[in-house]
């Protein structure tokens, strides 16, 4: 059972949210916020595996939660609402840890799938958004990316498929390979990259080219 906590200012949105994913049988909603610092108290007792956050609230924003939930709670992961798929506070959310973003209007049932690939270890970034988003994520970010050169052809095989924004099942479909040595593969090109989650390996990619590369090929 995955379980989940929402944050939004306004009640309506937020009891909706939590009806919703309340309603899928994998998924317990164990808490709700209406402003970030509240946000952080309800992680703190419930200890989430998702918590779904507004960027604009009250007294903290989503993007000051986040980074205090991440540096506090590594096993929650952030999903974060946003108005605008190019909201600039995206960029900073997810530069404090944030797993992915979901638009505010998005369905019913891409938001429950959205929560589970967030909670399964996934980044929640759709292909073109992906290009885009993080395209110019990385041109504000000093960070190098070594040890590409240290990454076998499988690993960068799920490297790309990663920057492309797919799911751990969707990689293991296209690579013909079980989910299983997916995140094996995945935790191992973590560690060679020094990279903290997806979203620093997506980074690493385009800082390194190897994107790039691959789409001349």
């Amino acid at each position: 059972m995955t379980r989940v906590v929402v944050a939004d200012d306004q009640p309506v949105v937020r009891y909706g949210f939590a009806a919703i994913l309340d309603a899928a049988d994998d998924i317990d909603v164990v808490g709700s916020a209406g402003n970030g610092a509240e946000l952080l108290d309800v992680v703190a007792a419930h200890r989430p595996d998702v918590a779904v956050v507004d960027v604009r609230m009250p007294v903290m924003d989503g993007i000051a939660a986040t980074a205090e939930i991440c540096a506090r709670h590594p096993g929650t992961s952030v999903l974060i609402l946003t108005t605008f798929d190019l909201d600039e506070y995206v960029f900073d959310a997810l530069q404090a840890g944030a797993s992915g973003f979901l638009l505010k209007d998005t369905p019913a049932p891409r938001l429950v799938e959205g929560v589970r690939l967030v909670a399964d270890g996934s980044m929640l970034l759709g292909p073109t958004i992906t290009r885009r988003l993080v395209g110019d994520f990385a041109q504000r970010t000093t960070r190098a990316a070594p040890g590409i050169e240290n990454l076998t052809g499988r690993e960068r095989e799920v490297l790309l498929t990663v920057a492309r924004g797919l799911s751990n099942a969707e990689i293991g479909a296209e690579l013909f390979i079980t989910e299983q040595t997916v995140k094996s593969h995945v935790s191992e090109v973590l560690r060679k990259l020094a990279c903290r989650d997806r979203v620093q390996l997506v980074i690493a990619a385009y800082e390194s080219g190897l994107v790039g590369l691959s789409e001349r090929a």
